[in-house]
């Protein structure tokens, strides 16, 4: 038995989402530098400065619709976290699962 995300599944970022969407705890800065955080707009990052603003689980620097297209207003310059979350890897998977269930 196969699951819905066999390794063949294709994995497209820009109509996903999930990863930015599932959890207001995920988007958590962790080893970035000072000047690293100071790149990413004020208006986008959590009041206490431990992460990305999230409303509704979803990161405010998110724009688009879930499982359609979707994009990253400050992809040049987002958290590691973001940076090191590849397409189908565990983070990914339970992300999709997460939203999207089982059919992801």
């Amino acid at each position: 038995m196969t699951s819905a995300l066999s390794p063949h599944h294709d994995f497209d970022c820009q109509s996903c989402g999930a990863c930015c969407a599932y959890s207001a705890e995920w988007p958590r800065f962790s080893l970035e530098t000072e000047e690293e955080l100071e790149q990413i707009p004020a208006d986008h990052v959590a009041a206490d400065l431990g992460g990305m603003r999230c409303e509704n689980d979803r990161c405010t620097a998110l724009e688009g619709t879930l499982g359609k297209f979707v994009a990253c207003k400050v992809y040049a310059v987002r958290p590691i976290v973001c940076r090191t979350c590849m397409p189908g890897d565990d983070e990914c998977l339970m992300a999709r699962q997460r939203l999207f269930g089982a059919a992801a």
